[in-house]
């Protein structure tokens, strides 16, 4: 049974704790633990409102089987699959307890085999994970973006900034298949296209990475656009590779070299602890007698415009009709599932 008396003293006492006059004398310290309290007062507010909504129904059923009295039937119909939604969640939450599930989430989306038609469904998938964030509303900023020769985008690469991103977001690691009439085909036939979603845990400055330079590879070269004014005559673009593991980052957003590079190894610093989360994943899942794969392209969802519609999660199996409501960021039933899976 959940403790609400204990959260809410836990609570009073970390308030009284952030009120210390050397509280802010370790700055990534008092930050992570002012985030852990702001989870803590929105747990509560939420398993309060689940507590009330509880009660409610069952006064209004009490009442309505007393009266024998159907008319609250659509109210109760409607508190209940609120009541649903929030325990859902509610269980998630508590459930995301990885060292790096409350973090921001790094989200990097590249084109995958299917020419200009796997650019437009890469540009897709941004749109759809833009909109995901809104509904949350999460804040997303991008961090890198090369777009297409004729339409879409080569890669991209973004922040999520919201409680559980990166907890959240790991359902949509692997790669993403999308069937329709290609509307670059003059033949009108169908194509297949796909793209690649890389996750990753935003690190804190404290927490990066150490790494060997010798162990880095890094080119400068001449941002790319759309040409005329948009490319830069400079070379400010950066890409980093890091040979031990040939993960490769390029960067060209930002108007100097240094920044560039100073964002490709923030970027390329996460990619080298998801690799590691991975490997402790496949660790522990193989005392369990488990299989985890290690490999980013592994086909986990596929989007199907013709000749009919759906989407469909090929780990967990959930099905959905409305494609168009999917792209549109309503994606909250895959990553239930498929967390609920995970983590049970």
């Amino acid at each position: 049974m959940f403790d609400l008396d204990k959260l809410g003293k836990e609570i009073e006492e970390s308030e009284k704790e952030s009120t210390n006059q050397d509280f802010w004398n370790d700055n990534l310290k008092a930050t992570n633990f002012l985030k852990t309290l702001t989870f803590k007062k929105n747990l509560l507010k939420k398993y309060t409102t689940l507590n009330n909504l509880s009660k409610e129904i069952i006064e209004i059923c009490e009442i309505s089987i007393e009266l024998n009295d159907e008319n609250d039937l659509p109210n109760i119909i409607q508190n209940f699959e609120t009541l649903q939604s929030l325990h859902s969640e509610i269980s998630i939450q508590l459930k995301l307890n990885g060292k790096f599930d409350s973090r921001n989430a790094i989200i990097g989306i590249k084109q995958g085999a299917g020419g200009i038609d796997a650019q437009d469904w890469a540009e897709i998938l941004v749109r759809m994970y833009k909109r995901w964030s809104e509904r949350k509303q999460f804040k997303l900023d991008v961090l890198h973006l090369s777009t297409g020769d004729e339409a879409g985008i080569k890669s991209i690469v973004m922040k999520i900034e919201g409680n559980f991103a990166y907890g959240l977001l790991q359902s949509e690691k692997g790669s993403h298949r999308l069937v329709r009439i290609s509307p670059f085909d003059t033949g009108n036939r169908r194509h297949t296209s796909f793209s690649l979603v890389e996750i990753m845990p935003e690190l804190e400055k404290e927490e990066e990475i150490i790494i060997d330079p010798k162990d880095l590879r890094i080119d400068v070269f001449k941002a790319g656009g759309a040409g005329g004014q948009s490319v830069q005559k400079n070379s400010t673009a950066v890409r980093i590779t890091h040979i031990p593991t040939n993960i490769k980052v390029s960067v060209q957003n930002e108007r100097s070299q240094l920044l560039n590079k100073e964002l490709a190894m923030k970027i390329l610093q996460s990619r080298i602890m998801e690799v590691e989360i991975i490997k402790n994943q496949q660790k522990e899942a193989e005392i369990k007698g488990e299989h985890i794969s290690a490999d980013f392209g592994s086909q986990i969802r596929s989007y199907v415009m013709h000749p009919y519609k759906l989407v469909k999660d090929h780990r967990t199996n959930v099905e959905q009709s409305n494609i168009e409501e999917v792209l549109d960021g309503n994606i909250d039933s895959f990553i239930e599932s498929y967390l609920i899976g995970k983590i049970k």
